[in-house]
């Protein structure tokens, strides 16, 4: 099975429950829009879109945006949302990150967000985006950051255990290498979510021996033994932890 198959396994079992995550919530999205500041003529497209929560939440504020996803499953769920809430400037395609089937120049405004630790390699999307986006249009990318350099291999070992269409999270300066020759940073921030780590895990349907393998880890860690990179913590009698999400928003030069 390539990484592609391996990806489209993964997200077919997650697509159910993908749209009620915690990762959907209003205000990451709210937060979004703020940030994007879109002026309601753009032609848009949400790149590795799942169920279209960027789509779906961006759509009222600019003049159409096309949500592309390899994952049919994933798709299907953002189609049933989009026609529930009425939202007619949305479009569909099924297609892969790496290959984009759009002219050059055709968008003003692509956004990704929580795809590139899902890349085996993250420089041919990212080149992708770049073309179909046009000049003086607006490149988002909303994803995770990598924990200190010491503690990243733990951390992504730990997060393919959890998923298996993972590859790895990318530092700061990994996405700002990718940014820095043809945009300009309009935005670079950082936000802490907090992960509930057994719905995490029940969100990929991970194998239980696998989680109870994931638990042990992160027990170890909270009794100050080896560290796991991900800091977790107890709330409410549960283990959870903080995803450290990076939104950079570049202008193309």
């Amino acid at each position: 099975m390539n990484h592609n198959d391996t990806v489209r396994q993964s997200f077919k079992k997650q697509a159910e429950k993908f749209a009620a995550y915690h990762m959907s919530k209003a205000e990451y999205t709210d937060y979004l829009i703020r940030k994007i500041a879109a002026t309601g003529e753009e032609h848009a497209l949400e790149v590795a879109a799942g169920t279209c929560i960027c789509g779906r939440a961006l759509a009222p504020y600019v003049k159409d945006i096309t949500c592309l996803d390899m994952a049919e499953e994933m798709l299907a769920q953002g189609i049933r949302l989009a026609a529930e809430s009425h939202i007619k400037n949305i479009y569909f395609q099924s297609g892969n990150a790496e290959k984009l089937p759009y002219e050059s120049e055709a968008f003003d405004l692509v956004i990704t967000r929580l795809s590139f630790h899902h890349f085996d390699n993250p420089e041919k999307p990212f080149q992708e985006m770049k073309r179909v986006l046009k000049k003086s249009g607006k490149l988002v990318v909303w994803d995770m950051e990598a924990v200190e350099e010491d503690l990243r291999i733990m951390d992504d070992k730990i997060e393919k255990m959890r998923d298996s269409s993972h590859t790895k999270i990318l530092s700061r300066e990994e996405f700002e290498e990718m940014f820095e020759k043809d945009f300009t940073l309009q935005c670079e921030e950082t936000t802490l979510v907090p992960v509930n780590l057994k719905r995490w895990m029940e969100l990929t349907g991970t194998p239980e021996d696998v989680q109870k393998e994931i638990i042990d880890l992160m027990k170890s860690d909270l009794a100050g033994g080896s560290k796991t990179g991900f800091s977790p913590y107890n709330k409410d009698s549960q283990i959870m932890f903080d995803h450290r999400w990076l939104l950079l928003i570049g202008v193309k030069k």
